[in-house]
């Protein structure tokens, strides 16, 4: 008698801030290739020192512009589980407590090839690589040589096998665009109209950071 197919789900984390077309052009890349049931984008929580940042979004507007960005894709949704009270901040608990929540279902963790770089220095690496599969994106202007020897290593060092997302190279990151509307340049197409209406709307990212 053959097993009942686990469902599949992708895990998209990030502070999203603001949420941008990389975002979801990987969520649905990873989809696609994983056959994917869903896709949930989790907003990182900001430490309570830091929660509201001058010169950056607040909890609830990232969490709105999140919504709006995904609102128009049925196999994507939001979870706040990274934004409540005690937290998940670190990856491995989360997951964890996603296994032990749905036994019924396959976690697909999606990173950057920047994060795979640095995996080493993210709490309990090993506890992650154990409750999920690892998809990773190339970005920052990886040629494909290094990503794929990158994953080969950590393929080695975990005894994982990371799964390579078939993605182009998105050099689009969040930083990026709080710089372009500072400088009061266009973004235009780097992110859904209806999150760029939201932000010029609430004047967000117009003054400086502070740190």
């Amino acid at each position: 008698m053959s097993s009942i197919r686990k469902k599949r789900i992708g895990i998209m984390g990030g502070t999203f801030d603001p949420v941008h077309t990389g975002h979801l052009i990987l969520g649905e890349a990873a989809r696609e290739q994983f056959s994917l049931d869903e896709v949930w984008f989790v907003p990182a929580g900001n430490p309570p020192h830091k929660r509201e940042r001058e010169g950056r979004a607040t909890d609830e507007q990232r969490i709105d512009m999140l919504r709006l960005a995904i609102s128009s894709n049925p196999h994507f949704s939001m979870s706040l589980i990274d934004m409540t009270a005690d937290g998940y901040s670190y990856t491995y608990r989360m997951l964890e407590y996603l296994n032990k929540t749905y036994p019924d279902t396959d976690w697909y963790f999606i990173m950057g090839a920047d994060s795979l770089r640095d995996f080493d220095t993210w709490c309990q690496p090993e506890r992650i690589v154990k409750a999920c599969h690892v998809v990773v994106a190339v970005r920052d202007n990886m040629n494909n040589e290094d990503f794929d020897k990158l994953l080969d290593d950590r393929r080695l060092q975990y005894r994982h096998n990371f799964l390579k997302l078939n993605t182009p190279n998105l050099d689009i990151s969040s930083h990026q665009l709080r710089e372009k509307i500072r400088a009061g340049e266009s973004i235009r197409y780097y992110l859904p109209d209806n999150v760029l209406y939201y932000i010029r709307k609430e004047g967000l990212y117009l003054i400086p950071e502070k740190t």
